[in-house]
């Protein structure tokens, strides 16, 4: 089971692709995963927003270029004036985050953005989901890799080792995760991630802001790819 915000829960998901080969095989290789539930799969946006009614989501993933009368984006945007806590994970087949720029600031907070190509990844598909269902903003790891800081940008300031981490918190990745993969001690990890804050700005008072969602999207605006 997964924990999010301090709760341990199963994670119910909504699932829309127009493809149907690929619709079931994702399907089904979400739930090897003992805490996500598939409750709905449907082909375009119209038939999601009338079979999930009355029903309990927490996270939808939705391919963007979908048949009908809403891509993805339109569609998440839905979902959450239905589900104002639900998550969003966008599947697309480019390596391009300039979607962030169609939905509202107030909004963001939740959303993923993953290339088809990499869901064979399953474990980057599941840290897309856990970050979207909490609250978090979680991108490709194509595109982190493709992605230089602008000249002159406060990211560029940071150190290998600070703008190492926060690529990895812009791929979903826990403290402690990002402690095991960079073979660093938890409390080091913290320590990076609180100067990488002071030097992006990024106000950690404030309860209006989550900082982690602030620093992945500074990630992305300071970033050419």
């Amino acid at each position: 089971m997964i924990v999010v915000e301090g709760v341990t829960k199963e994670l119910k998901l909504l699932l829309v692709e127009d493809e149907a080969l690929y619709r079931d095989l994702l399907a089904m290789a979400l739930t090897t995963h003992q805490n996500i539930q598939v409750v709905g799969a449907y082909e375009d946006g119209g038939s999601a927003l009338a079979g999930c009614r009355n029903k309990h989501i927490d996270v939808a993933v939705l391919d963007i270029e979908l048949p009908g009368e809403y891509n993805g984006i339109q569609l998440g945007l839905a979902l959450r004036n239905m589900y104002p806590k639900i998550g969003i994970v966008l599947l697309s087949n480019h390596s391009d985050p300039a979607f962030f720029s169609a939905i509202p600031q107030d909004k963001v907070n939740g959303w993923s953005y993953l290339s088809k190509k990499s869901v064979g990844d399953i474990e980057a598909l599941h840290r897309a989901i856990v970050g979207a269902a909490e609250g978090l903003v979680v991108l490709d790891q194509q595109l982190v890799d493709k992605a230089t800081p602008r000249k002159g940008s406060l990211l560029e300031q940071l150190t290998p080792r600070q703008q190492e981490i926060i690529s990895l918190i812009a791929q979903g990745y826990s403290n402690a995760a990002i402690a095991e993969r960079l073979v660093l001690a938890p409390k080091s990890v913290e320590n990076h991630i609180s100067q990488m804050y002071q030097v992006l700005d990024i106000d950690t008072h404030n309860p209006q802001i989550q900082p982690r969602v602030t620093a992945v999207l500074t990630y992305l605006q300071q970033t050419r790819v």
